[in-house]
């Protein structure tokens, strides 16, 4: 019997890229989501792809406990990959109290419930702002956490702390550490550190979304570039680099997308060396933004009008990932140029214009 993934926050950007890739591999999904940061649009791209019109879906809230006790009691989960989260880090600045409620108490109840119903492997979204401004460059999986500078930052810090330490308590479910314990079986987890993912499906069905504008720097390259912004910022162009714009490892979401099934598979098939595990997910080649842009007009025939502007608070000046524990530990390398990248980015920009 094929075994069940849940995807909280599944209609997303990444989750819905994760969902075609581990349908693709022979993996039942369920996706839930509370639809706070996106609407219907990849869902029904991700039916298209993959032809599947009976891909279970559940709108829900998965701060709700209840809610979440009542999904874990429906199906029987084999592993759950949660992108349940709020992701703007001005936003986080703004609103500490909204970020730190809805991102811990989400992850929180995903683990009672992995706990209290018979365990589970747990996949958690974790990001490269762990890093902070790193002291030596590329990271690796070693490489200190430096103090987060955002609310959301830290959330995904805090996180990890909660997996990390819920593995230690409940991986070995039935020994003498935890006998007696409220715990129905074990928790493994592995928590996947993401650079800057970029991109859209080469469907051009499913691609990044944002409500109101963009956060991340693509979305608001497309949306210039089609003409829905006037204007596009480049944050700073005095940073200590080549170019003196940031440097950032951006990785297609197609690669991101896959690294999760490796992932799921190293764990559903008792592959993994500890009971909780890390793994940089990123190219090993930093980019910086005035390449990008660069890079997104000569592949797509497209001249943008941008600016320079001030820096950003919290941006760090450069971060690239080493993925050799991936490529070595999981089998993943990513595999897609910046040029396919972007022109899928491209693609699906006019695919929502209906420009195509």
């Amino acid at each position: 019997m094929a075994k069940r993934v849940l995807v909280s926050g599944g209609a997303g950007f990444i989750g819905s890229h994760v969902t075609v890739e581990l349908m693709a591999a022979g993996y039942e999904v369920v996706v839930a989501d509370n639809m706070s940061n996106c609407d219907l649009t990849c869902f029904e791209g991700v039916k298209k792809i993959t032809g599947k019109d009976d891909i279970p879906f559940v709108k829900m809230d998965f701060c709700d406990a209840d809610a979440v006790n009542r999904l874990f009691s429906q199906y029987k989960i084999d592993a759950v990959i949660h992108f349940a989260a709020y992701k703007a880090v001005g936003e986080s600045v703004a609103e500490p109290v909204m970020y730190y409620k809805n991102n811990l108490e989400s992850f929180l109840n995903v683990i009672e419930a992995a706990k209290t119903h018979g365990g589970c492997n747990v996949l958690f979204s974790s990001s490269a702002t762990v890093y902070g401004e790193p002291d030596e460059l590329p990271v690796t999986e070693k490489s200190p956490r430096q103090p987060a500078t955002s609310p959301y930052g830290n959330t995904k810090q805090m996180c990890e702390d909660i997996l990390r330490d819920s593995v230690k308590a409940y991986a070995k479910y039935g020994n003498e550490v935890n006998a007696g314990a409220e715990c129905n079986g074990p928790i493994k987890g592995i928590a996947l550190r993401y650079f800057n993912p970029i991109g859209a499906h080469p469907s051009a069905l499913i691609g990044e979304l944002p409500r109101g504008v963009p956060n991340n720097l693509v979305p608001f390259i497309t949306q210039t570039a089609i003409g829905k912004r006037e204007c596009l910022s480049i944050f700073g162009n005095d940073y200590p680099t080549p170019d003196g714009t940031c440097q950032r490892d951006y990785i297609d979401i197609v690669d991101l997308a896959k690294a999760h099934v490796y992932a799921v598979r190293r764990m559903l098939d008792g592959k993994m060396e500890e009971d909780y595990e890390i793994f940089n997910v990123g190219t090993g080649r930093p980019v910086s933004v005035l390449e990008l842009v660069n890079a997104f007009e000569k592949v797509n025939g497209v001249k943008l009008n941008y600016k320079f502007a001030p820096r950003r608070a919290g941006d760090v000046t450069a971060i690239w990932a080493d993925p050799t524990l991936a490529n070595e530990k999981l089998g993943w390398k990513a595999e897609r140029s910046v040029e396919e990248t972007l022109a899928a980015a491209w693609a699906w920009e006019k695919h929502l214009a209906g420009k195509e």
